[in-house]
């Protein structure tokens, strides 16, 4: 009878340890940090810089959209370099200032030189703080969500185009809805 509950006691330990022991050894995923949107994030000093990327009009223009999070008690300029050019804002103190999120126009870079489709080497750095260099997304304002953020508008869809008809010879005009 022993023997019975013994092998019963070293069975459950062993189930028990055998089902618990993967988390001893596997990291946990939700300890890992990542961008959970189109954007990228990274730290320089006491401002966080959260969901920026940009948006390109395929002319060597862009905006960036960004929201900056200043945990300090001083409004800081911070400056941003990007490929093709350099651009500074200010950042207001203890809070977040926003770039394009909302009714809230981006920052126009001007001169841009990454096209869309690839990450952008964007340099984040203000006062005497050691900067940091990020791979920023650059987009196509094709999503609804971003057609607010591009330089220029975008053409709309009611736009004249003109259609060679191949059978009859005859060019007409039709409207687009």
């Amino acid at each position: 009878m022993k023997a019975r509950y013994l092998t019963t006691a070293v069975l459950a330990a062993t189930v028990l340890i055998g089902t618990a022991g993967c988390n001893m050894i596997a990291p946990q995923a939700t300890l890992k940090q990542y961008d959970a949107s189109d954007g990228i994030g990274t730290n320089v000093g006491s401002l966080d810089i959260r969901n920026a990327l940009i948006i390109a009009d395929g002319k060597k223009n862009g905006v960036l959209a960004v929201t900056v999070i200043n945990q300090g008690d001083k409004p800081q300029d911070l400056l941003i370099e990007y490929p093709g050019g350099s651009v500074t804002v200010e950042v207001k103190a203890s809070g977040s200032t926003a770039f394009g999120v909302g009714k809230e126009s981006g920052i126009l870079l001007e001169g841009l030189t990454t096209p869309s489709g690839a990450d952008a080497a964007v340099f984040f750095q203000y006062a005497d703080e050691t900067g940091s260099e990020v791979r920023v997304p650059v987009l196509d304002p094709v999503l609804e969500e971003y057609s607010n953020l591009t330089p220029e508008p975008i053409p709309s869809s009611s736009a004249t185009v003109e259609i060679d008809d191949a059978v009859d010879g005859a060019t007409e005009q039709k409207t687009g809805h």
